[in-house]
Parts: structure tokens; sequence; C-alpha cells
């Protein structure tokens, strides 16, 4: 197989005896190569003058012998289980400190949250009753001497409304934060509020 010069370096760092004899093939037909792999071979024959052998060959199972009874040991074995709690602790300190301060995070954000939600829904009512307010002093004329049936059914209905919102009012005042009872209190306003109206345009029509 002929190969390039370039090629001989992975032939000698291959080693194997096929690598070897087409490394001293090209040689033979290339000086530079020759004597790259004449040096090549002065090298390996010094390193195997050097290899060095144990005088003793009971030292190295001795070594292996103790190596076994360190990791065997009492004691080794001790500040293994010492090291491995410390870690455990260590790791589980963190981990519960990273959970209560995203739990105290997300309870926060939570109280946020309703807060905000609270506010907006007093806005809405306050919003609500000053209109309800305004209303009532307009119909109450009309409401009080109510003389169609179509009027007197207005006024039972507002009757009705008003003891259904003192009601959730007074339920609201033991528990200011309870959603539910926020959103029925702001149906209950916006039920009243169209009523009025009603009452209002009804009267409207009824002068023309």
């Amino acid at each position: 197989m002929n190969i390039q010069c370039s090629q001989l370096d992975d032939l000698l760092f291959d080693g194997t005896p096929l690598a070897m004899e087409t490394a001293a093939r090209h040689a033979n037909e290339c000086a530079e190569c020759a004597e790259k792999l004449a040096a090549w071979n002065d090298i390996s024959a010094t390193a195997q003058t050097m290899h060095f052998t144990w005088e003793n060959d009971l030292l190295w199972p001795r070594i292996e012998r103790a190596i076994r009874a360190e990791r065997r040991s009492p004691s080794r074995l001790l500040r293994n289980f010492a090291t491995a709690a410390t870690l455990t602790l260590a790791l589980g300190g963190t981990f519960f400190y990273a959970l209560r301060t995203q739990t105290k995070d997300a309870l926060f954000d939570e109280h946020l949250i309703q807060v905000s939600a609270l506010d907006e829904a007093e806005r809405a009512e306050r919003a609500h009753l000053a209109s309800i307010e305004n209303l009532e002093r307009l119909t109450e004329p009309k409401l009080d001497d109510a003389s169609t049936p179509l009027m007197v059914s207005y006024k039972e209905k507002l009757m009705l409304l008003d003891d259904a919102i003192a009601e959730c009012e007074a339920n609201i005042d033991r528990n200011r934060q309870n959603a539910h009872l926020r959103k029925q209190l702001l149906a209950m306003y916006s039920d009243k509020q169209q009523t009025l109206e009603d009452v209002l345009a009804e009267d409207s029509h009824a002068t023309r």
C-alpha cells in the first residue's frame, strides 16, 4: 500500500505490526521518512530498557489490601455518612428556604390581588350608591303616590331589593373579603338602579 509522507506519523502512533510494516516499506523509498523511522525505533528500544519492575512482588498486593481496608474501616464509613448527612441537610435547608420564600411571595401576591379586587368592588359599590341615591330622590314622589299596577309592582320590587341589600351588607360587614357576597351586592345594586331608571322612564311616558 502506497502512503504519503504525512501519513507516517499516524502509522508510527498506531504501532501495530501491519502499520509498522507499511511504514518500513515507505521508508525504503523515502530517505527523510527512513530517518524518522530509525529515530522512532531508537526511542522505542530505549524505552523498553527503562521498564521498571517491582523488586518485591508482595508490595502491590499490600497496597491493594490497605486501600480496601481503608474503604471498609468504621471511621471512614462514619466520615462518609457524616458527609452525606451534611450534604442532605444543606440541600434540604436550601430547598426548604426556597420553597418557603416562594410560598411567601405567592401569598403576598394573592393578598395584593385580593386587596386590589376589594378596592375595585368598593369603588363600584360607591358609584352604584351615588347613582341610586340620586334616582331615589327623583322617583320618591311617584313611588309614594303609586296609582297604577305597574308603579305598585315597581315599589314592591324595590322594597324586596332593599331588604336583600341590607341582609347582604350585614353579611359583608362580618366578612369584607367575601368575593361572592360582593358580587351579589353589586348585582342587587345594579338591579335596583335599573328598576329606578324604569320608574323614571314610565313616569316620562305617562306625562306625555
